[in-house]
């Protein structure tokens, strides 16, 4: 089973759920969930997805629906490569240089070649339509990158010229070596120096694609902000036992899918609160309701509920969250 998590841009809030077979890539959402967002009231929206999205058939319908979106995409792409390759020499420049992020930056413009099968008219209309590549190059993951290769090219050379070769290994064999075996030498392995030069070349790069006009670091601040949908599905797996919904029927996962989007809710406008008073400093979310968790109630068939003792530094995080301490009722 999959869960589709739909959350407000400023809310920071959850507000649309759906469970979707496993089977069901994330590609195959995008037109069932813009027409259910249209139902919903919710006709002009932006989103805000990861490469999963990034299918021509999805950024076509993107742009048929007029929906403004911001999306990763795959360096691997040749209409990526292309536009990168012609500003490749001059890209690391200090003026493009973020140092709030650690990163350069650069954005192109570049058309896209929007296609729509049109049934009604028996054809299928081809038009260009404005786009926003804005590309991004981290130097100290460039190197990390580098030098996990490296390692992998060194295992793999020992694997051939040893002898000890592993048969999940022979596609990368053929695509990084030349091998030659004489009975006097044995076996060497040469690498492709040119093949090799072009994957390091796009080490470190990564790209977001775009329909709407903004600058690179304002794009990069919207699409980070996406993390909170995944620190979500962190809370949903673990904080909220979700890893395993342990349920017999349809009715009963309907029903524990419900109350673990309710518990979410909550969770979710605790980390904004914290966010908001400034304290991710000093807690983690499950530090801060460990905090609160040791404050014990005590309850009495026909009497009020009791608080037990809080601690000042308790007061402080009730406070703070904007929520009044809790006393005996």
């Amino acid at each position: 089973m999959n869960l589709a998590l739909v959350f407000g841009q400023e809310s920071n809030l959850p507000f649309y759920y759906r469970k979707l077979a496993g089977n069901i890539p994330d590609s195959k959402t995008i037109s069932r969930f813009l027409e259910e967002l249209d139902i919903l009231g919710y006709s002009r929206v932006k989103l805000v997805m990861d490469r999963g999205f990034s299918t021509k058939e999805n950024i076509n319908r993107l742009f048929q629906s007029h929906v403004k979106f911001l999306m990763s995409t795959k360096m691997s792409l040749v209409y990526i490569r292309e536009e990168l390759d012609a500003i490749y020499d001059t890209f690391r420049s200090f003026e493009q240089y973020s140092d709030d992020h650690e990163l350069y930056y650069r954005t192109v413009r570049t058309t896209w070649n929007y296609t729509q099968h049109r049934p009604y008219k028996g054809d299928t209309l081809e038009e260009p339509r404005r786009l926003y590549i804005h590309y991004y190059y981290n130097i100290d993951q460039a190197a990390e990158d580098e030098k996990e290769f490296d390692r992998l090219l060194i295992k793999l050379k020992q694997e051939l010229e040893s002898g000890n070769r592993d048969s999940e290994h022979q596609k990368l064999y053929e695509k990084y070596f030349m091998i030659k075996t004489t009975p006097v030498r044995g076996t060497k392995a040469q690498v492709r120096e040119e093949v090799v030069a072009k994957i390091r070349r796009y080490y470190g790069f990564f790209a977001l694609i775009t329909n709407e006009t903004m600058d690179a670091v304002t794009a990069l601040e919207l699409y980070r902000n996406k993390d909170v949908v995944e620190k979500a599905f962190g809370n949903v797996k673990e904080r909220l036992n979700m890893r395993r919904t342990l349920v017999s029927s349809e009715q009963s996962l309907d029903g524990k899918l419900f109350v673990m989007f309710v518990a979410l809710i909550y969770l979710s406008h605790i980390k904004k609160r914290m966010q908001v008073a400034g304290l991710l400093k000093e807690y983690t979310l499950p530090g801060l309701l460990d905090k609160l968790d040791v404050i014990e109630c005590f309850e009495q068939p026909g009497r009020s509920l009791r608080v037990g003792e809080m601690v000042e530094k308790q007061e402080d995080l009730y406070h703070a969250l904007g929520v009044k301490p809790p006393a005996s009722l």
